[in-house]
């Protein structure tokens, strides 16, 4: 019997445990929120569902009943409270970190050996929240953001070379947001480099826009993106519950590879059942490598706002 947790019943948590569902990866997703019955009426009508397309995989809801989801292989964390006008990063971070430690706790006291895939905001610094909070090893608990970014840099090339998005292959570095790292070196459109098919220019234009992808959806909606970063948590379930071992750019704790250490940022990894099994060092350019530093370095500086409040409590 497997079983997946997804905490938080919002729009990016519902579309995970919907994905999930469909998918038929587990036998059981348990979906939890702090709001008074809302994750039992998200469950309830993901539920049913499963007899028009037909899966089994049985959906049910809880308000902050973490008995539910005792016995977990993963949990996803999608918890938190989005930035509202006038608020500062720190408060943010403060909000949030306080909720996804909180999370953290109820999780691991009933599922101890669970896999904990982080997606709330901001997302580097609360998969470190995560980290801390879990006492686990650092190859469970790992933050989703890399498999969304390349997601949106394949579909903006997809849509500029006018081909299939299931023929490009991406790889992307560093933290979720501004300071991303695109790596256009290691992109390819069925094992073509992409930098043979599209001019320079076009293709600086489409790595800037992925680095604003989440930005670009706030304008147009009034909120954040959810069935991109849904879909994409589902898919690292996936690679785990099937032990698929794929390749993915995600949100790990580095000690000492790229030459960075203590600290959450994307990297390639491989993910099967035992979470991130392995590490992969790409040979990056000076010029890469610059890029790298300059997102680790901002990172490294919204983990020390956390850091301090913690030492601070």
């Amino acid at each position: 019997m497997s079983k997946v947790t997804v905490v938080g019943a919002g729009a990016v948590g519902a579309t995970c445990a919907d994905d999930i569902a469909q998918k038929e990866l587990c036998n059981e997703v348990i979906l939890v929120d702090i709001k008074e019955n809302f994750a039992e009426g998200k469950a309830l009508d993901i539920w049913q569902v499963s007899p028009i397309n037909s899966f089994d995989t049985r959906v049910k809801g809880s308000t902050n009943d973490y008995s539910m989801t005792a016995g977990s292989d993963v949990v996803v964390i999608t918890s938190g409270m989005p930035r509202k006008p006038g608020m500062s990063r720190d408060d943010l971070i403060s909000v949030n970190a306080a909720i996804v430690k909180s999370v953290t706790e109820n999780v691991i006291q009933y599922s101890p050996n669970a896999i904990i895939i982080v997606v709330s905001n901001p997302l580097d610094v609360m998969t470190y929240q995560a980290y801390l909070s879990a006492k686990m090893p650092s190859t469970r608990v790992m933050g989703m953001a890399g498999i969304l970014d390349t997601a949106r840099y394949r579909a903006f090339l997809a849509e500029a070379l006018n081909c299939s998005p299931k023929d490009i292959q991406a790889m992307l570095l560093g933290g979720h947001g501004d300071t991303m790292v695109p790596l256009p070196r290691y992109t390819t459109v069925s094992g073509i480099p992409v930098t043979e098919l599209i001019d320079a220019d076009k293709l600086n234009a489409i790595i800037e826009r992925t680095k604003t992808g989440g930005g670009e959806i706030v304008k147009l909606l009034g909120t954040s993106a959810w069935y991109a970063p849904g879909t994409a948590a589902a898919q690292m379930v996936e690679s785990i519950l099937r032990d698929q071992k794929r390749i993915f750019p995600v949100c790990t704790w580095l000690q000492g590879e790229y030459g960075l250490k203590d600290i959450y940022l994307g990297v390639p990894v491989v993910l099967g059942k035992a979470g991130i099994e392995r590490i992969i060092e790409l040979k990056l350019n000076a010029e890469e490598m610059q890029l790298l530093n300059d997102s680790a370095k901002a990172v490294k500086e919204v983990m020390n706002v956390l850091d301090n409040m913690i030492a601070s409590a």
